[in-house]
């Protein structure tokens, strides 16, 4: 296989220069950081993390993105939006789209010899943050961008490394759990625990977490618009599917939990106000109006508080509504990528 040997400078307050051999582009690639320390004290041995770079990078390497992944997403999905939608022009930008711990591809509960430890958002942010600066050797990036999960992650950048980016896009996002949150997650966390103490397969706990998550990623208006009653029987039966072996039911787990302890405000005294004093990049919130999977409360009062960009959008796809308006989202972050 053809490798690359790409030289970035990279110029902000001050310029670095380094060389990087990377794999083709969009290549699955890996990274050991060493034994990372959890926020729970915990060690995560030989901490692997996986990503993948697409895009160009320009002269003075200006132009850098990481993109963080969403639930139980990885690099190569990113690669499949960034293709198929374009989502962001990578004749303008070199994105570097880094797997979060949990999610099958970098260290996880499915491919850890022990037992592996509960993870935080934090824990995914601080993990990136040492590959971003001891393997790519930068001191900031352009912009941070993630979508659900990988807004969180996005966020929690904004306020755990404030000069790190210049630029923030978090999209179907929340800077903090509701309780509406908290309770469909404790649902599918107990729902699931429960079916494997009465040994139920993993295919069936999939198929009924499954189900329950259609509950709340689209609204009910989608549903009954998208799936006529003849036709439901069909629908039903598309969750009866074997388990994801990549994205395993451990995974699942490990990374719901991590999300159900997500919150920015929690080192700065549980106020949400200080924290987003922290925020310093040039934030942009896309924000779901009818999202019943990340609720938006937190999301706007995090908007009125930084005076940041916002895109609302209203319509019945729910936690999926960035999807069913892809033109003008794609539009307005290239709109604010530029400005």
């Amino acid at each position: 296989m053809n490798r690359v040997v790409l030289t970035f400078t990279l110029v902000f307050s001050y310029s670095i220069t380094f060389s990087q051999s990377i794999l083709d582009d969009a290549e699955q690639q890996y990274k050991i950081i060493g034994n990372f320390i959890t926020e729970s004290g915990e060690t995560i041995k030989d901490c692997k993390l996986g990503y993948r770079v697409f895009g160009t990078v320009n002269n003075d390497s200006s132009n850098i993105i990481l993109y963080c992944t969403w639930f139980g997403g990885n690099s190569e999905a990113i690669g499949r939006l960034i293709r198929k939608y374009q989502f962001i022009d990578t004749s303008k930008f070199l994105i570097i789209a880094v797997d979060a711990l949990g999610n099958g591809v970098s260290s996880s509960p499915s491919n850890y010899q022990d037992k592996f430890p509960e993870i935080t958002i934090k824990d995914m942010i601080n993990s990136q943050f040492n590959l971003i600066k001891n393997h790519f050797k930068l001191k900031n990036i352009y912009a941070i961008i993630g979508g659900s999960m990988g807004s969180m992650q996005a966020l929690q950048w904004s306020v755990t490394y404030p000069d790190f980016a210049k630029k923030i896009i978090a999209y179907v996002p929340s800077p903090k759990l509701s309780s509406y949150d908290m309770l469909w997650i404790n649902t599918q966390i107990k729902l699931i625990e429960t079916l494997r103490k009465y040994k139920s397969s993993e295919r069936e706990i999939k198929t009924l977490s499954d189900m329950m998550t259609a509950l709340y990623s689209r609204t009910s208006g989608y549903i009954v618009e998208n799936i006529k009653p003849e036709k439901f029987d069909e629908y039903l039966n598309s969750f009866n599917k074997d388990p994801d072996k990549i994205f395993t039911i451990d995974n699942y787990l490990s990374q719901l939990k991590a999300i159900l302890k997500f919150d920015i405000s929690k080192d700065f005294e549980g106020d949400l106000n200080k924290a987003a004093k922290q925020i310093r990049s040039k934030l942009f919130m896309i924000i779901s109006k009818r999202d019943m999977m990340v609720n938006p409360t937190y999301s706007y009062q995090l908007a009125d508080m930084t005076g940041c960009r916002t895109l609302i959008l209203d319509n019945n796809c729910g936690h999926l509504a960035v999807t069913c308006e892809i033109d003008k989202v794609r539009k307005s972050i290239d709109d604010f990528l530029k400005d």
